[in-house]
């Protein structure tokens, strides 16, 4: 069972069921209980919700193809959304032994620092970005106009309810500015989260079964001027961390009121002499979840801030 959102030029965003070559716009088979993401997760039970309504979803003959969405965002035609509207976005790092020594190799004087991470009993949790910070697939996501050094980290994503229970699964693109990372431990937030600084989807999987994600093979390409320039892959299993465990952190002491997404760190990290460049198309695929696809672009956003105070 797979949920995706996506925007309809008269009606607005819509959630949509999705089926090997066609979506089904499943607000118009409930518009209560699927009038949007945080609707939908607040139900006593999301994912037997989504069993039901997929059941009615195959019976309609009023379908989409999903080709019809697979285009850059333009506010008069249809087109695949982020799948978030009021949730949070959490980030887990240094879970994979290769990020592990990535970190330390880009950091000054940070070993000790990452090694105790790594090996630490609890993980390193941050807060990532809010939703409209996020692109959809096939939306722009940015380089800070500051950074010289930029990658995407591709990231396997769980979707937890306000009851916090695992919905499903999903893509995200943890774009990082290493530069602004590996300079100081103390200006990670800044690396992490600004304007276009994540990209989520293309839909969520929705299941509750936290072993659907210990063995799934995860990759990255980087395509600039028709060429892939940066191609790697990963798995699951070589996560040092159980998704139950992060979660049972992320969960401790904290509340998430429309629910919240975890990306659960990356295991790939391209060579010290990349970085993201303008027009640069990255793709990430995760086995069993979909491929998601973002363009890049670096410029500073025009704002009465960054005029007044910008440096």
């Amino acid at each position: 069972m797979r949920v995706c959102r996506f925007w309809e030029p008269k009606t607005g965003a819509r959630l949509g069921i999705v089926f090997e070559e066609t979506v089904v716009d499943a607000t118009a088979i409930d518009p209560r209980g699927c009038a949007d993401i945080s609707t939908w997760l607040a139900l006593p039970d999301p994912i037997e919700y989504v069993r039901g309504i997929t059941e009615l979803a195959e019976r309609s003959k009023n379908r989409l193809h999903i080709r019809e969405l697979e285009h850059a965002p333009a506010p008069g035609s249809r087109h695949l959304l982020p799948p978030i509207d009021k949730q949070e976005i959490w980030g887990a790092g240094v879970t994979y032994q290769r990020m592990r020594q990535s970190h330390v190799d880009e950091s000054h004087g940070g070993k000790l620092f990452y090694d105790e991470v790594y090996d630490a009993a609890r993980p390193e949790l941050f807060f990532k970005t809010t939703p409209h910070r996020v692109a959809g697939p096939f939306g722009s996501i940015r380089v800070r106009s500051d950074s010289e050094w930029t990658i995407p980290e591709p990231e396997l994503t769980v979707l937890l309810s306000p009851a916090q229970r695992i919905i499903g699964f999903t893509c995200a693109n943890d774009v990082t500015s290493r530069d602004i990372e590996g300079e100081n431990p103390l200006y990670m937030a800044q690396s992490k989260t600004y304007s276009g600084c994540c990209a989520l989807g293309p839909t969520i999987l929705v299941s509750d079964d936290p072993d659907f994600a210990r063995d799934l093979p995860i990759s990255l390409v980087v395509i600039r001027e028709g060429m892939a320039v940066f191609r790697d892959e990963t798995n699951t299993n070589q996560m040092k961390r159980s998704i139950p465990e992060i979660l049972g952190w992320l969960s401790r002491d904290n509340d998430f009121p429309f629910g919240v997404f975890l990306m659960t760190g990356s295991g790939i990290a391209p060579p010290d002499d990349f970085s993201l460049e303008p027009d640069d198309i990255v793709e990430i695929a995760i086995v069993g979840i979909g491929r998601l696809v973002n363009p890049s672009v670096k410029d500073a956003l025009p704002s009465e801030t960054q005029t007044e105070f910008g440096v």
